[in-house]
């Protein structure tokens, strides 16, 4: 495995500027990552007295639930760390997805694994790494589902279907049977070494998991255990158990946590951005769970909470009350969420792709409303796997990711016109333009017997013209199925770098990678050390 670095710019213009010119974006964010000081100012501010929730109590419940996913010893050697009050954690999380969902969830673990290594040599002091299961998230349809491609040369939808049917938590819903995904899983892999290990591995996880997130969490602990990555479940019993003096501040505060959020979205626009999470000015930015499941996000509406539709009314007294007793019944949106995980955990530094740094972009007033600070932002690791037949393809036809990127149809039709001897393109066009030139004098001369015939000679023409496009249509046809071996061989390299028009790390599923070449290259990519410019790189197999 060799990497490359590769620049190219992120697609979201906060984020952009977060990356590459700080000093625009500096008042809506705590610290300068690419100020290597900022790691020593991070840890002394999270040095001082704050608000947190019990460590102990903490490291006991993610014990309790890593050993539940078969976690490696290296992870619990982490938890061991975290009990001591030196001991620091960089932290970064995804939805619980099929298989894991797109590459970008594991590159997002392997930075927080880099980022962690980094801070503790630079601090010379324990910091650990932590992926956060965002268990809590009740729309399964965004996380059901996963792709690969095909021999066919097809994007595959691989997709886990709802058991109820219900919207409730993915860290809730309970599901029966596995075979179906194991098995479209199976039929989309080609036959390797690494096939039947791989298969099998995946079929024992899934056959100890009851719900989604907690077959996500084996998968996760099975790469990156050895690590010593922890994971944690938002939705955890043992973890809400902690959260609930924090929900019980936030249902106290949400007039004014909301203020802060409506501060930090102007803030964002007055520099210019759009926004990236909503900001309504009657949230309470967190959800409550009814009796049946169904999660509900709140709103202030006459002296108390109530829905979007106000169809459901909500005692804030009684909401706090039940905060305390049952902290379960809640969890927080995209606004609060940064600050429950800071509440829980000492974060030096939270790892985010582009769209999370820009929302963050609005949350720093929030923090400083609730007395708490920002931590570092560091962008996640994106990368773009190249294998060698498809590297080798591009050589041929002159193309870089770039122009696969932003030029692919221009540079295939450019390919394509300097194959083309006979120049079809060119000789049916000066066909056409002298057909034109001969045929509209004549259509003057007929028309000047009556306009009838005049009408008749256009409609002549143009049936004579569409004729003469069928046999350009025809015999483009017949030139391309000369390029037919060439053409696939472009097509490959469109699917296998931007399917379905979006990057690859945001479609495809790390087992069609694992499956061709084992799982050595991943902890090869995972030993790295930490490197946030260029944030891109491409790997070559």
């Amino acid at each position: 495995m060799k990497l490359e670095p590769y620049e190219r710019k992120a697609g979201q213009p906060l984020a952009e500027d977060y990356e590459h010119h700080f000093e625009r974006v500096r008042d809506i964010y705590e610290y300068n990552v690419w100020d290597e000081t900022s790691w020593e100012r991070r840890a002394a501010w999270l040095d001082q007295p704050r608000l947190s929730a019990n460590r102990t109590e903490l490291v006991h419940n993610l014990i309790r639930y890593n050993d539940k996913l078969g976690n490696e010893p290296q992870s619990f050697e982490s938890l061991e760390l975290l009990r001591r009050p030196e001991t620091l954690v960089i932290v970064g999380g995804q939805q619980a997805g099929l298989f894991t969902g797109p590459l970008l969830v594991i590159y997002k673990a392997a930075t927080i694994i880099q980022a962690a290594r980094h801070a503790a040599e630079r601090l010379n002091r324990p910091v650990v790494p932590v992926f956060w299961i965002a268990g809590e998230d009740h729309d399964f349809d965004e996380v059901n589902h996963t792709y690969v491609l095909t021999q066919q040369m097809q994007v595959q939808k691989l997709k886990l279907d709802n058991p109820s049917g219900g919207r409730t938590s993915v860290s809730r819903l309970v599901i029966d049977n596995w075979e179906d995904a194991l098995t479209q899983l199976d039929h989309s892999l080609i036959d390797t070494e690494f096939k039947a290990p791989l298969l099998e591995k995946l079929m024992e996880l899934a056959g100890k998991s009851s719900t989604l997130s907690e077959f996500f969490g084996r998968i996760m602990a099975w790469l990156f255990g050895k690590h010593g990555l922890v994971l944690l479940d938002s939705d955890d019993p043992g973890i809400r158990k902690l959260e609930g003096p924090m929900f019980a501040r936030l249902l106290e505060k949400h007039a004014e946590v909301n203020k802060a959020a409506l501060s930090g979205s102007e803030q964002v626009k007055n520099l210019g951005y759009i926004p990236q999470a909503e900001a309504h000015p009657d949230s309470a930015h967190l959800f409550v769970f009814e009796e049946n499941g169904e999660r509900v996000l709140l709103y202030r509406g006459g002296d108390g909470l109530t829905d979007r539709k106000q169809e459901r009314r909500y005692d804030l007294a009684q909401l706090v009350e039940l905060a305390s007793q049952s902290p379960e019944r809640f969890s927080n949106n995209v606004m609060t969420r940064p600050l429950m995980q800071d509440y829980l955990l000492p974060v030096l530094g939270a790892v985010l792709g582009p769209g999370e740094i820009a929302y963050w972009g609005m949350t720093r007033p929030i923090f400083d409303t609730m007395g708490m600070q920002m931590p570092i932002l560091l962008p996640r690791r994106e990368h773009t796997l190249l294998e060698g037949t498809i590297q080798k393809h591009m050589d041929k036809f002159g193309l870089t990711l770039d122009d696969v990127q932003h030029r692919f149809e221009e540079k295939k039709q450019e390919w394509l016109r300097e194959k083309d001897e006979l120049r079809l393109e060119e000789r049916f066009a000066e066909v056409k333009e002298q057909f034109s030139k001969l045929y509209r004098p004549l259509l003057e001369t007929v028309g000047s017997i009556n306009p009838g015939m005049a009408k008749l000679g256009q409609a002549n023409e143009q049936k004579i013209l569409e004729q003469i496009e069928f046999l350009e249509t025809r015999s483009t046809e017949a030139s391309l199925a000369q390029h037919e071996a060439a053409i696939r061989q472009l097509e490959r390299i469109r699917l296998t770098l931007f399917p379905l028009g979006r990057s690859q790390e945001r479609v495809y599923n790390i087992f069609s990678y694992l499956n061709k070449y084992g799982t050595d290259w991943l902890d090869e990519l995972v030993r790295q050390p930490l490197s946030l410019r260029p944030v891109h790189s491409i790997i070559y197999f």
